[in-house]
């Protein structure tokens, strides 16, 4: 342990952990994309566990076992491999969490068209979300600053609404076909169908796989604010992975239910869902704008618990002299990196401002989102790499988790390999696919020359 770990209080348990990860993981719009493969969803949803899952799953939790550091994967890299690649990971895990936080404005005006069935023109106004997104940012700054002993129960909570309301939506097809006011005759929600193999299929699929699936490993950040980290996280992992499993499963069959396969909402479809099945019921319709409130205070954890992680990597950083002290400077009462903080918070609201500028909603989220996951895919091909060529100084790991290990490899490949491709009706698809290669290309450019400015102000 370094003496800046030492430094840092130890305030999350295995409770904490296994709530997070559900938190963290399930991200509301992915019943969304695999719903867009209609009854082949069951399927596809299968593949993706057992070829990118269960191996994201046995990599983190041998990963954490044996070298359960704050920074997570960062350090993981940083040992495994070497330093300028740590450096690259960390810089495309901080550039992803930046992005995908940079959404929340975009979601929380969506999530607000389905909570009041409002279709005000102030609702897209660029103007009007970039202070969504402002107001959002300061609390999450706040959260931060005040650290984990008050985010934990954020998190927890945040993990708790998710399963309550992910069990109302699972329910709600078969209340629907139990009322005679309802508008669904019959509801199987395993009905699975062999899927049509096409580039836009292969293209779902691998959002299914590492960007539904994907996150096991971010927890790991906080390893050096973790009580007993080395069987917590991977206890955590072996808790969280079937619960989330189901949900993702019989939560894309409940949007399927209602919502015809062309007019899914990819930005907010469980709020769509749960307004169209409560609707017939009369009076119990006005439980949708609840449980849509319900699902708004959920994103705004899940970005809590990214924002947070954001934070330590570049303390981490700054601890391993790759960037200035600045960076590792912790508040003298809560013991949070408080400049840290700070200077994400002020990168991740410009960032949802530029995503903005020239686009319209679905669009802008779509290249927010797309990028986002590039970025955390470049991460995981090195994660998945450490087990494959084995860690210096450390017996080399068993065959089937180098065999899990490859799987995950090959499937965040396809991942990259298609993501530069929309999903929605975009004006462009060149220029869709021009600006988030240029985005990726550039930024990792800047951070080799981050890299090597810091390597060289070492040697002098």
């Amino acid at each position: 342990m370094s003496a800046g770990e030492r430094e840092l209080p130890r305030e999350l348990g295995l409770a904490d952990l296994a709530l997070t990860q559900v938190l963290f993981i399930v991200g509301l719009p992915w019943v969304g994309v695999a719903a867009k493969l209609g009854t082949a969803h069951v399927v596809f949803w299968l593949a993706a566990i057992i070829l990118f899952y269960i191996p994201s799953a046995v990599v983190v939790g041998y990963l954490s076992r044996i070298l359960p550091l704050e920074g997570g994967l960062y350090q993981w890299a940083k040992l495994g491999l070497n330093e300028l690649v740590g450096f690259l990971v960390a810089w495309n895990l901080w550039l992803f969490a930046i992005l995908n936080t940079s959404e929340i404005g975009l979601q929380i005006t969506q999530y607000a068209v389905y909570v009041g069935n409002w279709d005000s023109p102030l609702l897209t106004s660029p103007w009007f979300i970039a202070a969504v997104s402002a107001v959002i940012m300061t609390a999450l700054v706040a959260v931060a600053v005040l650290g984990l002993g008050v985010g934990k129960w954020l998190n927890k909570a945040g993990g708790a609404l998710m399963l309550g309301t992910f069990g109302i939506l699972i329910a709600l097809p078969w209340l629907n076909v139990a009322s005679a006011a309802g508008s669904i005759r019959e509801y199987h929600p395993l009905a699975a169908t062999m899927p049509v193999m096409s580039v836009m299929s292969l293209n779902l699929l691998g959002k299914m796989g590492f960007g539904a699936l994907g996150g096991f490993e971010y927890v790991a950040i906080h390893a050096g604010e973790c009580r007993n980290p080395v069987r917590t996280i991977g206890l955590s992992v072996a808790i969280a992975a079937p619960v989330i499993a189901a949900m993702f499963i019989l939560g894309t069959s409940a949007v399927l239910a209602l919502v015809p396969q062309d007019q899914i909402d990819l930005i907010a479809p469980i709020p769509q869902v749960l307004a169209a099945l409560l609707r017939p019921f009369g009076a119990a319709a006005g439980l949708a704008p609840i449980v849509i409130l319900a699902l708004l205070a959920i994103r705004v954890t899940q970005a809590s618990v990214m924002f947070a992680g954001n934070t330590r990597l570049p303390m981490v950083a700054g601890w391993d002299g790759l960037l200035p002290a600045w960076f590792t400077r912790l508040h003298p009462r809560y013991r949070t990196p408080v400049n840290s903080v700070l200077f994400v918070g002020a990168a991740t609201f410009v960032l949802s401002v530029v995503g903005l500028i020239g686009v319209g909603k679905q669009e802008a989220f779509q290249l927010l989102w797309n990028s986002s996951v590039i970025f955390y895919a470049l991460t995981y091909l090195v994660m998945f790499t450490i087990p494959i060529a084995g860690i210096r100084g450390l017996p080399r790991p068993p065959a089937w988790l180098r065999i899990a290990a490859l799987s995950g490899l090959l499937m965040t490949l396809l991942n990259i390999a298609l993501a530069i491709m929309p999903i929605v009706q975009v004006e462009s698809r060149v220029s869709f696919a021009a600006k988030i290669s240029a985005l990726v290309i550039a930024t990792n450019v800047v951070g080799l020359l981050i890299y090597r400015r810091a390597r060289i102000a070492h040697r002098a």
